[in-house]
């Protein structure tokens, strides 16, 4: 039986058991760690990503990837997992609450962050919108593949701008 002797290793394993795809021990060890010390903000962050990419529970991964960015707010790396969420879950004022909070943040992949933006804004069919966070994007790339993903954002979102209008024709006399 392993004894860990203080939380920060009980983290370290659990992170470690996630590596290796042992998601019910790494799912046991953070619980431990959050009802020991319910302010430790990275298992939190941890148990968000666990219940939004493998048990699809996106209430619990949303409170998770909540409670760290609010006890934690300059931890860069729940930003892009929790607006992910928030864009796939189509919550518009809280993606432009979180978008705006990851901006300031340090460390924050902020191609990332306009590219999630983009896609929010094309779900919602605001063309302009999201024309303006991919070409944000593009400005804030720092590898082709991000590079290319944004070009290929634009000119998807110009086409469907394009063939959203609708002509009406009347005929007078």
């Amino acid at each position: 039986m392993d004894i860990y002797l203080t939380i920060e290793e009980k983290y370290l394993q659990a992170v470690d058991e996630l590596s290796y795809g042992q998601n019910p021990r790494a799912l046991q060890l953070l619980n431990e760690i959050v009802a020991a010390e319910p302010l430790y903000a990275r298992a939190h962050y941890q148990l968000g990503k666990l219940y939004y990419y493998e048990v699809k529970d996106y209430q619990a991964a949303g409170y998770h990837f909540k409670t760290c960015a609010e006890l934690e707010p300059s931890f860069p790396d729940v930003y892009a997992d929790y607006l992910h969420l928030l864009v796939f879950l189509g919550m518009g004022r809280q993606v432009q609450l979180v978008k705006e909070k990851a901006l300031t943040v340090a460390g924050v992949d902020v191609a990332y962050i306009h590219y999630l933006a983009g896609l929010h804004a094309e779900k919602q069919k605001d063309w302009d919108a999201a024309i303006n966070s991919y070409h944000e994007a593009y400005l804030q790339a720092l590898s082709k593949y991000e590079k290319d993903t944004a070009e290929e954002c634009i000119l998807r979102v110009k086409a469907k701008k394009s063939r959203s209008f609708k002509f009406n024709y009347e005929l007078s006399n």
